[in-house]
């Protein structure tokens, strides 16, 4: 269960002191666990995202289908051109976690395994540009899950049903978030930081080429990681999203309602009905079709 509006959370976070701890009392309510007991399986799942990143950025990854792997890494390696070097680290972070979901890795589906990367990454470059606590960070992905339980209790965390807006638009909702929370800013700023992501990708299609969370996925984990960081400077700097997040949501479901099913994740629109998406999955089928017969 979860919080069904922000609005909701907003008061519970003024009544419990922040996102985090309103996240955490709601946990407790309804699992009968105690605070520590959610800290610390929220510490566990920090760890299995820790560890994705530090994969992807370490070993030379390629998925089955060679479309994808080692870009993380390439991009770890690289001096910045034009953006600093904090920004391009989570950039990297975010592809990082995304070749590990496309190279059946484990990862921590936050909100999707499509979107793994996007929260990892924005969370852990914040933490080590703020240094902060593990219990800090810890606490900031309780709000991020307080954020994500509000769009899939108004909206849709499935790109099936909502188009890739609902995976990596909500993951840097999420992630903005939470980053706000952990920089000190109010349960507010957090709001209108969600508020800035997820209107940033608002009406953002799935289309994956070959049917694969792959191409464009991975480097959509990137962009999503760039709006969340957007999303975190403006609402820290005191900018307000006019619309509240809770109409932000409903609006983002309303567009994948409306979605025709071509856009959301058939493989049958978009990047992927592009000729050379077409080309590349038909090079993929007629390669696993050669290897069925010669295991036969």
């Amino acid at each position: 269960m979860s919080y069904a509006s922000f609005e909701s959370l907003l008061a519970a976070a003024a009544e419990h002191g922040s996102l985090a701890d309103a996240a955490v009392a709601l946990e407790c309510e309804e699992t009968g666990t105690t605070p520590e007991q959610v800290l610390t399986r929220l510490s566990e799942t920090l760890a299995v995202m820790e560890a994705a990143v530090e994969r992807g950025l370490s070993e030379d990854l390629r998925s089955r289908s060679g479309l994808v792997g080692g870009d993380g890494r390439r991009l770890a390696g690289a001096a910045p051109r034009l953006a600093g070097e904090a920004f391009v680290a989570a950039l990297a972070r975010g592809l990082a976690g995304a070749e590990v979901n496309a190279c059946m890795g484990r990862v921590v589906a936050a909100p999707t395994g499509g979107a793994s990367g996007v929260l990892p990454a924005v969370l852990l470059t914040a933490a080590e540009r703020l240094g902060a606590s593990r219990d800090a960070v810890v606490r900031a992905l309780a709000a991020a899950g307080a954020v994500g339980g509000v769009i899939a209790a108004r909206a849709t965390l499935s790109g099936a049903a909502g188009g890739c807006q609902a995976e990596t638009g909500a993951a840097a909702a999420m992630a903005a978030a939470a980053v706000v929370e952990l920089a000190g800013g109010t349960p507010a700023q957090a709001g209108h930081a969600a508020a800035f992501a997820l209107q940033g990708l608002l009406g953002l299609v799935c289309d994956p080429v070959g049917g694969l969370v792959e191409v464009p996925c991975v480097a959509r984990n990137a962009t999503a990681v760039a709006v969340a960081l957007a999303a975190v400077e403006m609402a820290l700097a005191g900018l307000e999203f006019p619309i509240p997040l809770d109409e932000v949501v409903s609006a983002m479901g309303q567009v994948g309602r409306s979605l025709p099913p071509s856009l959301r994740e058939t493989a049958l629109g978009g990047l992927a009905a592009t000729p050379t998406a077409r080309a590349l999955a038909s090079k993929l089928d007629n390669g696993y079709r050669r290897a069925r017969d010669e295991g036969e």
